[in-house]
């Protein structure tokens, strides 16, 4: 019988961008199948992103054959597809750690490694970066390379088309590749995602053109001049097959599309672009997902993952309960029964944000205006003028990003704009970018906005029955990302503005909690019960306007106050909290402010985390023990 050759591992001696330089197209192709079964196996036991990093192998092993990483700059925009890079820049062995406590980040961190040359997490951040480190390279004389990443759906964020304005005038060397694989999370939409779609599946334009240049030039003495005269007519050819060749227009040297899986190809053009002046944009098209069936035919479901079975698919220990996003989405979708006027907009976070049942029940009253998140907001305040009543579900972190619509387009107006702020308070993997522990702060002190948090699904319901249907003007509901933790038996089913409820009564010291934290004080209160201290536990409901008769007269009851919410303790609830006693004469109250301390929160659990920063139960109780 004739044995079979066993294929030495290529992967196994890839340490460093150096060990891959020599390796023949033959060996790159192998060494691109070793890299998907490593992020196959790996993700499955970590979880982590990984649909998109499957969909960038190939393009990722023809940046580092072609450039010289650090010394060739990579900016990559979210960053979430970083997991190639990552590997062939020497952290390999660290994969083990993905995303856990201590280890390695699922996104850019210069702090790990020289070849992450700027830290992204959020959207459409690339190319402005990148056109600034061009700028600088050439103010300081300097000669290597700088390549921005970006996908087509980062792409429809403001802030990418604000670069390309920019860089498209700009006179400075710079090389933005377009990932296009005509996915965010979900399923790209818009104008942009038609337009890029059109040059996917008739490049004809861009054969003409290279066949038109080749030809023109090829005349000996006035080829030249001949091409610059008939530039017109190329224009022409261009506008007649394909119509708006918008990188063009805003002064980029168009090419591609190229097949992104293609290592050979890449390179070539990737060499060309490098000895090409101005700026370049290279159209590349993926397919996210690539080389695992079950994440090419769901790239969304994919996209973020817990651990999973590689045969199946199927995640591991899935859950069976409802979370956050799901019970807000049931209650969308009774809210939306009742009333016709209730309209619902996404920032390409439609699933995420458990909008799934609303779109399937009202496709017409449902608006996914792409990653836009300022837009979104201005667009929710066109709906509100109108007389509708808009839902803006957003994850925390990347509310972040409209602060000023929220402020100018919608409280100056004093509009009925609702914000479903999911994810807020700490996520954990995902780490520092996408930790939502800020809004409590950024939101309240806005004038006209009333910032709610439930203690529970129960409580989430009646804050999104009062903030749609009987609110009047801006108003946001802040919950966190997974399940409900503490059963917690709602009383006072009465949600208004400036109410709290007060779960027990205590005479040694005040609890005073919101959103998930109000859990961990009635966790803490039974742990003090036992060791003969009576805490009362008020569950505030509202950061902002405050339940004042209710915080006062507990103060001055117990004189002993530690405030619990999961925001940075700087402007957040427990600052209001403090605020109030102070200007009510009640500077004798002992005030301790719990919250997330003036630095960044790493990646790690959620309960870790917890545990470290002292939020957890065990560690309030310690923080009372001492306030006796």
């Amino acid at each position: 019988m004739k044995k079979i050759k066993k294929i030495d591992s290529i992967l196994e001696k890839v340490n460093q961008p150096a060990d891959i330089k020599n390796l023949d197209i033959d060996q790159l192709n192998q060494l691109s199948g070793e890299l998907r079964e490593f992020i196959i196996d790996l993700v499955s036991k970590t979880g982590g992103h990984l649909a998109s990093n499957l969909g960038v192998i190939e393009l990722t092993l023809a940046l580092h054959m072609v450039f010289s990483s650090p010394e060739d700059k990579f900016v990559w925009d979210v960053g979430h597809q970083t997991y190639i890079h990552k590997i062939l820049t020497g952290r390999k062995e660290l994969f083990s750690t993905l995303r856990q406590l201590g280890g390695l980040s699922g996104f850019p961190k210069s702090k790990e490694s020289e070849h992450d040359i700027f830290n992204t997490g959020h959207s459409s951040t690339s190319i402005s970066a990148a056109l600034g480190l061009a700028k600088a390279r050439d103010l300081k004389n300097e000669h290597h390379n700088v390549v921005a990443v970006i996908g087509d759906g980062a792409l429809t964020g403001g802030m990418a088309f604000e670069a390309l304005n920019d860089a498209g005038r700009s006179p400075n060397n710079l090389i933005v590749i377009l990932n296009d694989n005509e996915m965010s999370i979900t399923k790209n939409v818009g104008g942009l995602s038609t337009y890029l779609n059109r040059i996917r599946t008739e490049p004809v334009y861009f054969k003409v053109k290279e066949d038109i240049d080749f030809i023109l030039n090829k005349i000996p003495a006035i080829g030249k001049s001949m091409a610059k005269t008939v530039q017109r007519a190329k224009g022409s050819i261009k506008y007649m097959i394909v119509p708006g060749t918008l990188f063009e227009e805003l002064g980029f040297t168009y090419v591609g599309p190229i097949d992104g899986h293609n290592i050979s190809n890449l390179m070539g053009v990737l060499n060309r672009a490098k000895n090409m002046k101005g700026p370049i944009l290279i159209h590349v098209y993926t397919t996210k997902g690539k080389g695992y069936s079950f994440a090419e035919e769901e790239p969304d479901i994919f996209h973020g993952v817990s651990s999973f079975n590689i045969e199946t698919g199927k995640a591991l220990g899935a859950k069976t309960e409802k979370d956050y996003s799901a019970v807000f989405g049931d209650e969308m979708v009774r809210i939306g029964k009742k009333d016709k006027t209730v309209t619902a907009v996404s920032a390409a976070m439609p699933v995420g944000t458990g909008l799934g049942n609303f779109i399937k029940e009202f496709p017409d009253r449902f608006f996914d205006v792409g990653i836009a998140e300022q837009h979104a907001v201005t667009f929710a305040a066109g709906l509100a003028v109108s007389n509708l009543k808009p839902v803006f579900a957003v994850y925390s972190s990347f509310l972040q990003r409209a602060y000023d619509q929220i402020l100018h387009d919608v409280a100056l107006q004093n509009l009925h704009v609702v914000f479903a702020v999911d994810r807020a308070g700490v996520v954990g993997q995902d780490g520092e970018t996408h930790q939502g522990i800020y809004d409590l702060s950024f939101l309240s002190h806005i004038p006209n906005m009333v910032v709610m948090a439930p203690s529970c699904y129960e409580e989430l319901n009646l804050m999104m029955e009062y903030a749609v249907v009987k609110h009047d003007g801006p108003i946001a509901v802040r919950y966190p990302r997974g399940k409900e933790e503490y059963p917690i038996v709602i009383h006072n089913k009465a949600i208004l503005p400036g109410k709290g409820e007060k779960l027990s009564e205590g005479k040694d010291i005040s609890l005073i909690a919101i959103g998930k934290m109000v859990g961990i004080a009635l966790e803490a209160a039974e742990k003090l019960k036992k060791a003969g201290i009576d805490a009362e536990v008020i569950n505030a409901r509202c950061c902002k306007p405050l339940d004042a008769d209710m915080i006062i007269n507990s103060a001055l009851k117990t004189g002993k106050v530690i405030t619990l919410e999961d925001n940075s303790v700087i402007g957040g609830f427990g600052s209001a909290v403090l605020s109030l006693l102070q200007k009510n004469k009640c500077g004798h109250v002992k005030v301790k402010l719990k919250g997330w301390p003036d630095e960044i929160i790493p990646h790690g659990s959620v309960n870790e985390l917890f545990k470290i920063y002292e939020l957890d139960a065990d560690s309030l109780v310690k923080e009372a023990l001492k306030m006796m």
